[in-house]
């Protein structure tokens, strides 16, 4: 599994996050195996659009 994130397009961290909540919203607050794997994709791409986060190290 990748660990790295390639947003199909350069989306803000507001984006994102809109995306996020908007999962969380659809799924009446819990996560199929599936819509746990589409979460982790938007908050690696969340941290990756916001630049107020320090970077971690790999």
């Amino acid at each position: 599994m990748p660990t790295t994130v390639e947003p199909a397009s350069e989306r803000s961290a507001a984006e994102v996050n809109e995306e996020i909540r908007a999962l969380w919203f659809r799924s009446g607050g819990t996560l199929t195996g599936e819509q746990r794997e589409e979460y982790r994709r938007l908050v690696l791409e969340w941290a990756a659009a916001d630049p107020q986060l320090p970077a971690r190290a790999a």
